[in-house]
């Protein structure tokens, strides 16, 4: 791949991605896979003026390691030099960007009932650090290609041509092969025109049907909007969560969520592929499960914490979409969710709720924003699903017909 395109991609995740400004702390969180496009990044991120950048390496056969041979109490402790950062970030807030790479198999024949004890309890200490920087802080995840998830995309070639193969799947799917800040400007207008128009509705239930045998309704929160594209910390910067994305979404409201929904694509979930699985919602609650490949993994996704069996997300994709019509399954949720309608289990977003700034997060919560140490979004789009919106008023609305938007 030629240094120049990617550079132009380091540039785009830093200043469009992250939305580094002159002052920001930055920490880069990254596989092992392309150390030579992490300090690319590194510099593009002190060109677009950081203050001081950080690189938090991570290796899944280390993790791997880790579980295998610390006991629970290790795996479940989290030291004081570890609060003392995670004070540290609070204070500092720095920018967040996570480089995806990691192998889709890598973490096959992992402990995972010992894996799952160790961050359950970690979560209890962590979580009062993540919510008091919730919404304040500017975050990015973007991907680059590791030779096994490359193979795993594109069996048939050679590693090096994998590689090279995915990396023109990552650039064309983010928008960066050809000026990709006039690319995410006009994508973002557009995006936020859709929600616009979806926001004057006053939808207050989402109801999906698809040949399938998907049938499910869910409930929207009254005070809750549509958003997509770039977003804002509440403080007023502006930033691109992923890269690439191609969503409108919405948080739903716990509790409300009635029906089946089948995934039509892979969910790659701690380092294993979750296959051909239907969730069954009753009362907002994920009830039943079955899937065809890893269904245990699939359940203690749901049993993480009370809050992981409801949902967090209802997120809209057209069919007919860049990812969808490269014909590439990827094999990695920040790719496959936007190649297709999605619905998450676990948290919501608290910045889905209009003025969300003037409600504490335990007022949004109340409000029905769901809480959860998890976020796992799943793919449910289809060339046939149709999406009706209800209104406040009871009149109804086509938001997408087979499998495209309708408006």
């Amino acid at each position: 791949m030629k240094k120049t395109k990617l550079r132009e991609y380091a540039k785009l995740i830093a200043r469009v991605g992250g939305g580094i400004v002159r002052g920001d702390d930055v920490i880069i969180r990254a596989e092992l896979d392309q150390p030579e496009f992490v300090v690319m990044l590194c510099e593009e991120c002190y060109k677009a003026g950081a203050k001081k950048v950080e690189i938090d390496w991570m290796h899944q056969p280390l993790t791997k390691l880790h579980v295998r041979h610390r006991s629970v109490k290790v795996l479940s402790t989290v030291e004081k030099w570890e609060t003392e950062k995670l004070e540290y970030r609070v204070q500092t807030l720095p920018v967040m960007i996570y480089l995806l790479s990691e192998d889709p198999d890598g973490l096959r024949g992992i402990n995972r009932e010992k894996q799952a004890k160790g961050e359950q309890a970690r979560y209890k200490v962590i979580k009062p650090y993540r919510d008091r920087m919730e919404n304040r802080y500017k975050w990015c995840i973007a991907a680059v290609p590791g030779k096994k998830w490359a193979k795993k995309v594109f069996p048939e070639l050679t590693v090096s041509r994998a590689v090279e193969k995915l990396w023109e799947a990552i650039l064309y799917t983010s928008r960066a092969d050809t000026d990709p800040t006039e690319a995410w400007r006009e994508h973002n207008a557009d995006l936020a025109k859709r929600c616009e128009y979806l926001n004057s509705k006053k939808l207050r239930t989402l109801v999906y049907k698809s040949s399938n045998g998907t049938d499910l309704r869910v409930g929207l929160i009254p005070e809750a909007k549509f958003m997509g594209g770039g977003e804002y910390t509440l403080s007023g910067e502006f930033f691109n969560a992923n890269i690439p994305s191609e969503e409108v979404f919405v948080t739903p409201k716990r509790g409300e969520a009635e029906g089946i929904v089948y995934s039509t694509k892979p969910l790659s979930y701690k380092g294993e592929l979750i296959e051909d699985f239907y969730v069954k919602f009753e009362g907002g609650k994920a009830v039943e499960v079955k899937a065809e490949k890893n269904e245990e993994l699939l359940k203690k996704l749901i049993g993480m914490d009370e809050g992981a069996a409801y949902l967090g997300e209802c997120a809209l994709v057209p069919y007919d979409s860049p990812i969808r019509n490269s014909g590439i399954l990827f094999y990695n949720t920040l790719f496959d969710e936007n190649a297709a309608c999605h619905l998450a289990l676990g948290e919501g977003f608290s910045n889905c709720i209009v003025d969300y700034d003037k409600y504490t997060l335990e007022e949004c919560r109340k409000l029905g924003v769901n809480d959860s140490m998890i976020h796992e979004d799943f793919m449910i789009g289809s060339e046939d699903l149709d999406i009706v919106g209800i209104c406040e008023d009871g009149s109804e609305i086509q938001v997408f017909k087979n499998g495209n938007w309708a408006f």
